[in-house]
């Protein structure tokens, strides 16, 4: 996938907007966030990156690719067995999750062809009715599906121990002091998420 075309304007404005930040931008240098084009297949990496380290989720994600050499599929994960699942080394809640998404994408109303041209809220709405898609999960499909610059995932465990850590705070933020401390990246929330967890190590979904 090409370079987001906003991601140099990011890398300036950011640069600028806070000293922690122009410090940070030079230090991990430029940007390299990719956006995933085709929704299903990223969604279910989302999936099995929920609450699991990056390289855990990296080493599970190559044994579901394996897995189905046809393509990550929805029809492919609903005919898959809990058998097959698991031996990717998916949890029980993590197949349910699946699965549920498949069965979304299935239905005849889901709008995956245009969930692109849909506000943040309205992704949203979309998403969260399907079992096991939380805030997080949607904050991730808005981030590195759909390449909406401005998303600020305030339930991020690593993104608050970045932010900890860099803006010297004595305990991890809650998601208002988050808010707050991002208030200088709008409109470039994603970006500066992006260099806070580089600072950390891999990216959640590069």
């Amino acid at each position: 996938m090409p370079r987001p075309r906003y991601l140099k304007a990011a890398e300036s404005h950011l640069a600028g907007s806070d000293a922690v930040m122009a410090s940070l931008v030079p230090r991990v240098g430029r940007c390299t966030l990719k956006n995933a084009p085709d929704l299903f297949p990223a969604m279910i990496r989302i999936i099995i990156s929920q609450q699991i380290a990056t390289k855990a989720a990296d080493a599970i994600s190559a044994r579901v690719d394996a897995a189905f050499p046809r393509g990550v599929t929805p029809r492919n994960i609903l005919k898959s067995t809990d058998e097959k699942l698991r031996g990717c080394g998916l949890s029980g809640p993590k197949q349910r999750a699946m699965r549920a998404v498949a069965e979304a994408f299935s239905s005849r109303g889901f709008p995956a062809d245009r969930l692109h041209r849909l506000p943040d809220d309205e992704v949203a709405a979309t998403l969260l009715p399907i079992k096991g898609v939380g805030p997080w999960t949607v904050d991730m499909v808005l981030m590195f599906v759909l390449a909406r610059p401005d998303v600020l995932p305030v339930g991020d465990y690593g993104l608050k121990l970045a932010v900890r850590d860099l803006y010297e705070l004595p305990d991890l933020p809650d998601a208002a002091e988050l808010t707050q401390i991002a208030e200088p990246w709008r409109p470039y929330r994603t970006i500066a998420s992006w260099y806070l967890w580089r600072s950390r190590g891999p990216v959640p979904q590069s």
